[in-house]
């Protein structure tokens, strides 16, 4: 059976009768695909340095492992939810899942660099396929608002345990087993969603207008575009920046990217209508949103790193070493939460990323001999916890005077903004550590010395830019409603 629309608005579906009584059944098993597919977004980190010896990675090309992930995820996300709106949410779900189980499995049984990064770019692709189909089903399902917040409050935590345990799991299994297993473990959970999406979840789809266009183009683009960028800052690594490795994927990146936004002012229904960033605040929010994610995502990477090559970490060690940082973030969120109301949301989310640059700066200044207590823990609490006061707030900033039917976009924007800004903090901060450290060996100082001096320039320079953004959050945003929204709630909203 198959739900379309059967009025003349656009994006307008015909709501269930009656509540599908397997609901709560289908929402645990759309959940537990989530959970599987953001877990390997971070199960990779701890994994790395194994990884790297395994497949004889580069130290700018093991960056790709990760930035393969993100950039497929964050360039086909937009995309992702129009075809599943077009094409069947269940049949993109479908598909997501079937790109997932051979990712994972390529990613897994990988023997050299190439198939590695191809089998995380195929799991990045997964996420977008499956992420808005997952959510628009979840939309359709439950009609009730209060069981529809009830719903999502699900959802949310258990994608949230997923980033948690990711760093836990990858630990046990990389140490007690093989790091291919962070890999081969998604397959059972997809061939047992495979069997049963198709007995259980009824197909829903949005009548296609006439004239009415898929962006495709646009989307390859985009996604072609940030591959090039972040491909020429990471040969920066090994090569001198004027040098044709560095320059030639450069200006090819950023010239598909011109071509991208020159197509999304011509196409009738374009992936981001560039009238979205009219708004001054939804426009800082999502420009800063790229320097919190840099930073974000190139700490996990590096001190990672440190923590094994340096530190002599076993991978359960610094598996378990990363808890700190995940309480922190939920008792930030809790606290972001409570002050909102009180303080607004310009002030909560510019301090949330201040505070999250303290805390780089008190990691940089770790050294070849610092304890996990002294040296790495302080440093990941205050980071953990004003990186979780700021989650909230800048998310509802995000959400600044959309519609509800616009809302589905500024969920997505958002989104894609922070896979892309996490690429490209790990192409640069990365490059920036590695051609420090090679410089200091140059002038005769160790290599775990040096490794570890170019970790905290790279920590410095992403504390320097989370300051900068709160800074600009303070003095650009306008200023917004204090009422928390439930953007989950008017992301799905949006998607009816």
């Amino acid at each position: 059976m198959t739900t379309v629309d059967s009025g003349t608005s656009k994006g307008a579906e015909v709501p269930q009768p009656e509540p599908d009584p397997r609901r709560w059944q289908i929402l645990a098993l759309l959940s537990s695909l989530q959970f599987m597919i953001l877990l390997d977004m971070t199960v990779v980190n701890v994994a790395l340095p194994r990884i790297q010896d395994g497949l004889d990675f580069s130290d700018s090309g093991l960056a790709w492992v990760v930035n393969g992930y993100v950039l497929a995820a964050g360039g086909l996300l937009m995309l992702g939810g129009r075809l599943a709106d077009v094409f069947g949410r269940r049949r993109l779900l479908m598909a997501g899942v079937v790109v997932f189980a051979l990712s994972s499995a390529v990613s897994g049984a990988a023997v050299d660099p190439w198939m590695m990064v191809l089998g995380r770019f195929g799991q990045g692709a997964s996420e977008a396929l499956a992420a808005p189909a997952s959510l628009g089903l979840i939309a359709l399902l439950f009609t009730d608002p209060k069981e529809r917040t009830k719903a999502l409050g699900i959802w949310g935590g258990i994608i949230g345990l997923g980033g948690t345990l990711g760093y836990v799991i990858s630990g046990l299994l990389t140490d007690l087993a093989s790091w291919r297993w962070i890999f081969f473990i998604n397959l059972p959970v997809a061939l047992v969603v495979m069997f049963l999406v198709p007995r259980m979840v009824t197909e829903s789809r949005m009548v296609r207008e006439k004239g009415q266009s898929l962006d495709i183009v646009g989307a390859v683009a985009l996604t072609l575009g940030l591959v090039g960028v972040v491909y020429g800052l990471l040969q920066a690594a090994d090569h001198p920046w004027g040098s044709t490795q560095v320059l030639l994927p450069l200006l090819a990146g950023v010239l598909l990217l011109v071509v991208m936004v020159l197509i999304e002012r011509k196409v009738s229904d374009p992936l981001v209508p560039l009238s979205f960033f009219a708004n001054r605040t939804r426009s800082i929010v999502n420009f800063t949103t790229l320097f919190f994610m840099a930073a974000f995502i190139s700490y996990t990477f590096m001190l990672t790193l440190f923590e094994q090559r340096v530190l002599d970490y076993s991978p359960l060690v610094s598996g378990l070493a990363w808890l700190p940082l995940s309480v922190g973030i939920g008792t930030g969120i809790g606290v972001g939460t409570a002050l909102i109301p009180k303080l607004g949301i310009r002030v909560v989310v510019s301090i949330g990323y201040i505070g999250a640059g303290a805390g780089l700066f008190l990691t940089s200044m770790i050294d070849v001999d610092s304890s996990y207590w002294g040296g790495i823990m302080p440093g990941m609490l205050v980071f953990g916890l004003f990186a979780g006061i700021t989650m909230p707030a800048a998310t509802n900033a995000a959400l600044h005077g959309v519609t509800v039917q616009n809302s589905s976009l500024a969920s997505g924007v958002q989104t894609t903004m922070q896979q892309i800004g996490g690429a490209l903090g790990v192409a640069v901060l990365v490059t920036l550590a590695i051609r420090d450290a090679d410089d200091a060996m140059g002038d005769g100082v160790s290599a775990a010395v040096a490794t570890t001096e170019g970790y905290g320039l790279a920590f410095r320079v992403g504390g320097a830019l989370m300051v900068l953004g709160g800074l600009l959050l303070l003095a650009l945003v306008e200023k917004v409603d204090t009422e928390l929204r439930d953007p989950m709630a008017e992301t799905v909203a949006g998607s009816r």
